[in-house]
This record gives C-alpha cells, sequence and structure tokens, in this order.
C-alpha cells in the first residue's frame, strides 16, 4: 500500500487518541470531582473512550480491495493502544500533564 492511500486514516490515529480519548476522559474525571487520578487510570480511561470508535474503525467492508487498508487500521489502532498504555504516547501524557496541573 502507498503512503497516500493511507495518509487520511494516518491523521485520524494522530488526532483520535488525544482528541476523543482524552478529551473524554478529562471530562469524565472533572465531573466525577476525581482531581488527581493516576497516570494509570488515565490512561485506561483514555483506552475505554477511543474503543467507543472502534465501529468507525472497522466501518469498511470486508472486501480484497479494502484488505490492506483494513490491515492498517487494525494495527494502528492496535499501536496506539500500546503507546496510551505504557505511555509512549506524547500527546496523551501532555494532556496528562494539563489535567493533573489544572483539573
Amino acid at each position: 500500500m502507498r503512503n497516500d492511500e493511507r495518509f487520511e486514516i494516518q491523521r485520524a490515529f494522530d488526532l483520535l487518541p488525544h482528541v476523543i480519548g482524552a478529551s473524554w476522559t478529562a471530562v469524565w474525571f472533572r465531573m466525577k470531582g476525581i482531581k488527581k487520578p493516576s497516570r494509570e487510570e488515565f490512561r485506561e480511561k483514555t483506552i475505554e473512550y477511543l474503543q467507543l470508535a472502534e465501529p468507525v474503525f472497522n466501518s469498511y467492508p470486508q472486501e480484497e480491495e479494502f484488505s490492506e487498508i483494513c490491515k492498517y487500521i487494525e494495527f494502528r489502532k492496535k499501536e496506539e493502544y500500546r503507546k496510551i498504555k505504557s505511555g509512549e504516547s506524547k500527546e496523551i501524557e501532555v494532556r496528562i500533564d494539563r489535567y493533573l496541573d489544572y483539573g
């Protein structure tokens, strides 16, 4: 698969974890009155909210012409979850720091 064929999916996975996952997580903790969640709690809740978008990740038909992009989406999804869980996602770590500093 050429890079230009997966460009839009790459951009989506660059944004979705912190725009959907971390944003919804910050609001959830704020509404619950939890000012100092652990980093692990914030990461897990971020993954939980990001997983709500999985129907979109699985929305392409299971047809031959979509097989490579579907494989790429599955790879990126797993990679993003791994990075969030391990603390390697810089954008998520920035959101955690911001929440812990400003609640």
